[in-house]
């Protein structure tokens, strides 16, 4: 299996997307590893600033393709998709892209992580071979409480063919993948660290702009954005502002020694 050395997370090439690149390229102007490239700009790439070669770097891009899409350099496209229940679960957008940039202006340090949720009714079977595809070719780790989200982080090649055993802040973006138990749409999260408490960020988003996940409040603010297209769900969740220096989140210990490598 070849190495997972590029995300790509595709727009349609439309002049929606491009407002929507640049909104993205606008907010997360301060962190010093997203870096443009292309006349206009159509690509926006994070690239992982520690350690030294560790892959894989993540992109948005205008692509020419019909609808979003995820797709993995492995060979592997992750589209828009919905489960099979008759009645839609969705987290409905409240606030435009060009708004929660305006608000979070300046607050926004690093991203923690990307991902994809995949809709209920994603099959164990589906689950199973996208996730083995994926661990083939990249240094991925169970979620230690057990929830199916397991996560993808930068690695060297060294690190890919023995184990991660530097724990260093700066190995970001990682990469999620989620089966969902109660949204029936494909969706799209993207995780910010900002240097804002709790309380700024539930000011700056009160419900129902902003919410919370059961058992994650302390943790993260959960905000939906509305965008073009029908069918996916897109979401930033807004870390807050840690204390008292990194966390064994921030540096991928937890994951790794408490979760433990997929092979």
């Amino acid at each position: 299996m070849d190495r997972l050395s590029e995300i790509t997370f595709r727009l349609p090439r439309t002049p929606e997307s491009r407002a929507f690149l640049d909104g993205l390229r606008l907010l997360l102007a301060d962190v010093p590893y997203a870096a443009s490239a292309g006349t206009p700009a159509d690509r926006l790439t994070l690239t992982p600033p520690a350690p030294h070669g560790a892959l894989p770097v993540t992109t948005f891009a205008l692509a020419d393709v019909a609808a979003p899409e995820v797709a993995l350099d492995t060979g592997h496209v992750l589209g828009v998709s919905r489960g099979p229940q008759t009645e839609a679960v969705t987290l409905p957008g409240r606030v435009e892209l060009a708004e929660l940039t305006r608000r979070l202006a300046g607050h926004v340090r690093r991203v923690d992580h990307t991902g994809v949720n995949l809709p209920v009714g994603t099959s164990d079977e589906e689950w199973a071979d996208l996730v083995g595809a994926v661990a083939a070719g990249s240094a991925m780790y169970r979620y230690p409480t057990g929830e199916q989200w397991p996560f993808v982080l930068p690695a060297t090649v060294e690190e890919l063919d023995g184990d991660i055993g530097d724990f260093v802040v700066g190995r970001e973006p990682r990469f999620e993948l989620v089966q969902e138990q109660r949204l029936t749409q494909t969706s799209w999260q993207f995780a910010l660290w900002t240097d804002l408490t709790r309380a700024e960020l539930e000011l700056l988003f009160p419900e129902p702009e902003g919410l919370t996940f059961p058992g994650l409040a302390d943790v993260f603010r959960v905000v939906p954005v509305r965008h073009p297209w029908p069918g996916l769900g897109i979401r930033f969740d807004l870390c807050y502002r840690g204390e008292g220096g990194p966390s064994d989140w921030e540096t991928g210990e937890w994951l790794v020694t408490e979760g433990g490598r997929i092979r």
